[in-house]
């Protein structure tokens, strides 16, 4: 409860904050901000970050997969592309929305 209040009296402050500074304040933070996005060292960063990322959560999936994948009931495996191919009960080459991952 402690939480919902805090983040609704943030929510109230920060709109009462944006109503009293106007459009041209939001023009200009708006500005700043995408300037700030553009930027080549920050976007080098966060593609970095974002290759990071994904090779970590790669090695954790496999981690867990390794674990718990052959745990699962097959009703789940057969669910997630991936543990179909880590148990090797590959049974077809689309997901389960019918596309080709090819």
């Amino acid at each position: 409860m402690r939480y919902k209040l805090t983040f609704v009296a943030g929510v109230a402050l920060g709109y009462v904050i944006g109503t009293r500074a106007g459009r041209e304040r939001y023009e200009q933070m708006k500005k700043s901000a995408k300037e700030f996005t553009q930027n080549p060292a920050v976007r080098n960063a966060a593609e970095s970050a974002a290759q990071s990322s994904r090779q970590v959560a790669g090695k954790a999936f496999h981690v867990v997969s390794d674990k718990v994948g052959d745990k699962l009931p097959a009703s789940v495996t057969e669910r997630i592309h991936a543990l179909r191919h880590h148990n090797g009960q590959v049974t077809t080459t689309e997901d389960d929305w019918g596309v080709s991952n090819t």
